[in-house]
């Protein structure tokens, strides 16, 4: 039997190796709600460089896990969107926005503030 060809600790990592780092989980969270435009993921991140927006953007579309549409109108125009291999990670990722709720209230009190507050109740 040939030996595997990429070896995990545990299948969270794998998980991680698609959605991890500090803003795919955001933007991927954002797209739960619907399309997105570029302008759109800056006024809801407003922090985040348009480098790295572009970067993870690229990253998630390489991993099937987002779309990318172009409309051939002037000025462009791009949208982008869950793939259905993407909208299985919904559950995924308002749990971990109703645990960061928690955990910001266990922490933080009234000492944090959350821009974004969509509703994740389901």
């Amino acid at each position: 039997m040939p030996e595997p060809i990429k070896t995990f600790n545990t299948a969270v990592e794998a998980t991680l190796e698609v959605i991890g780092g500090k803003w795919k989980p955001v933007i991927l969270f954002f797209l739960t709600f619907g399309k997105k435009r570029n302008g759109e993921f800056r006024s809801l991140m407003p922090v985040i460089t348009q480098k790295v927006l572009t970067q993870q953007l690229r990253e998630l579309e390489e991993d099937g896990v987002i779309q990318r549409t172009v409309f051939n109108v002037v000025p462009p125009r791009v949208e982008y969107e869950l793939t259905d291999y993407g909208w299985s990670l919904k559950e995924i990722l308002h749990l971990m926005c109703r645990w960061g709720d928690a955990h910001i209230e266990r922490v933080y009190g009234d000492q944090a503030a959350v821009l974004a507050q969509p509703q994740t109740k389901e």
